[in-house]
């Protein structure tokens, strides 16, 4: 499973696979950052950026049983996050914000796995993620409850945006697990005193 700096590499990474894959003649100018809650009240130019607006504990894979590594020790089970993003398009006039958000809502459309390769490729940690792990990527539409908190949060109407969520990034312990010896008798006392 993945190291602690999972949640930042896979935003990096969903930067990434866009600024790689974009058309550079028809985006020249094309930003993409990682946002917090202030930059949106003085947003780039043009470009994308991605916010990360809640994580949750995948309930699915909540009960994990604990995992023994590459170096034997078997340590408390993962965690595993699902991570939402507000991605939001940025342009001066409405026509370019929307070729913007078309092109890179198809371009994630058309690569919903992101490997472990290309996770740690954006991260500035080497190996962050295990081999066999990926991170799935999935259009996701807000709740108005979600909608509104964000336009509360940011005192500003929000442009152009859709959500995404990556689902399962898996948070290794580093605390190792107890192994008790296995029981060899029993011994039951009913009725002594």
């Amino acid at each position: 499973m993945a190291k602690a700096q999972a949640i930042a590499v896979t935003g990096q990474t969903v930067l990434g696979l866009l600024a790689d894959n974009i058309p550079k003649s028809e985006f020249a100018n094309a930003r993409f950052e990682l946002y917090q809650t202030g930059n949106f009240s003085s947003p780039m130019e043009e470009g994308i950026s991605l916010f990360l607006y809640r994580v949750e504990i995948n309930s699915g894979r909540r009960n994990l049983p604990a995992r023994t590594g590459l170096d034997g020790i078997t340590r408390r089970p993962p965690l595993p996050l699902d991570l939402y993003y507000l991605l939001t398009v940025w342009a001066k006039d409405a026509v370019k914000q929307q070729r913007i958000l078309g092109w890179a809502m198809r371009t994630l459309e058309d690569s919903p796995i992101l490997s472990a390769a290309r996770l740690n490729h954006f991260g500035t940690e080497a190996e962050v993620f295990q081999p066999d792990e990926t991170v799935e990527l999935i259009f996701q539409t807000m709740s108005l409850q979600d909608m509104s908190n964000l336009w509360s949060a940011f005192k500003v109407s929000l442009p152009t945006s859709v959500a995404y969520l990556a689902r399962v990034i898996g948070i290794d312990s580093t605390i190792p697990t107890e192994e008790s010896a296995p029981v060899q008798t029993r011994e039951l006392g009913f009725g002594n005193i």
